[in-house]
């Protein structure tokens, strides 16, 4: 009996058409893994690029103050809801956040909330009450300690517990909802607001001793051995600085219209528009990248210390605003 023949080119092709289809999809695989890193790419540096803001607008000005309030604890509202709600707080964002990547913004925010901290204390224990003998505002006093809250803590903080916890943002609203009911019961006579000569010199005092720390901050890194290339830490010390610096510029000027009267009184126009100037240059120095190169370097510069030149001039010249304020 004959054996049937056998189609060897049918035998050795079906296997081949069988094989086509599964380099088909993983070709497909690879294409769609390549987009997908694309993508993911994309997400992250565009969307950190889109959500980086550092405002160090000099002429920022509050939305609304309420007549008879206080021009600087409104401005402090308004610092509050621009940096939080305008323009997104980043400093507590996770991972899955394009501003994870960020790190100027998140250190500019939480310096100028350092500057505002420290202004509501000041609010709570000087300014908006009668001496020292009287109650505490309850509105400052919880100002002050919400503004005090970190700034890098999300919904969920697995460090101290499982179950959600208050995230920085929904406290410094907080803060700015309880700094905006106090400016409301001052302008209808129900909260106080002390327009001394002594409640503005230990205003400005606190600010100039603050003022120190940052300077020391600069002086301690600087101090330490440069590194040839890359300075991770140089920027994040100078954007907190300069949060803290534009804080209380803003604070400053405002201030100079709450005691307009007691700069009037102890001709401080001059020394005032001086000390201004100075936390004006300070607030707005924005390099495009910031280097840590010798104070005396000839190829590459020290923003540190260009920083601290003016955190020093504003310093001294706060000192000698004190010096009046106590003749």
């Amino acid at each position: 009996m004959a054996r049937p023949e056998v189609d060897w080119d049918d035998e050795y092709s079906a296997p081949r058409r069988r094989l086509l289809p599964s380099r088909g999809v993983a070709r497909i695989s690879g294409y769609s893994l390549i987009v997908f890193i694309v993508l993911v790419l994309l997400y992250y540096v565009v969307g950190a690029f889109v959500m980086h803001s550092v405002d160090d607008d000099p002429n920022f000005q509050a939305v609304s103050e309420p007549e008879g309030g206080s021009h600087s604890v409104a401005i402090a509202a308004a610092l509050i809801d621009r940096e939080v709600d305008t323009h997104f707080w980043t400093a507590n964002d996770p991972f899955f956040y394009p501003s994870a990547l960020l790190d100027n913004t998140p250190n500019y925010q939480q310096g100028i909330v350092y500057a505002l901290s420290r202004f509501a204390i000041e609010m709570s224990d000087q300014i908006g009450r009668t001496r020292g003998s009287s109650e505490i505002d309850q509105d400052l006093d919880k100002a002050a300690g919400l503004l005090k809250y970190p700034g890098n803590v999300w919904i969920f903080d697995l460090s101290t517990s499982f179950l959600p916890t208050p995230a920085s943002e929904s406290q410094y609203r907080a803060a700015s909802r309880a700094l905006k009911a106090y400016n409301e019961r001052l302008a209808s006579g129900q909260a106080i607001f002390e327009r001394r000569a002594d409640n503005l010199m230990a205003t400005i005092d606190r600010i100039a001793s603050d003022l120190g720390s940052a300077s020391a901050t600069i002086d301690q890194h600087m101090a330490k051995p440069r590194p040839m290339l890359i300075d991770t830490k140089v920027d994040d010390i100078f954007y907190s600085v300069k949060g803290r610096l534009y804080g209380y510029a803003i604070l400053l000027r405002e201030l100079g219209v709450d005691f307009a009267g007691v700069i009037k009184d102890k001709q401080l126009d001059p020394s005032w528009e001086q000390m201004m100037q100075s936390m004006r240059q300070a607030s707005i120095l924005d390099p495009v990248v910031v280097l840590n190169g010798a104070p005396d370097g000839a190829y590459f510069p020290s923003h540190l210390a260009v920083q601290g030149f003016y955190l020093l001039r504003a310093r001294t010249q706060l000192r000698e605003i004190t010096n009046i304020l106590q003749k």
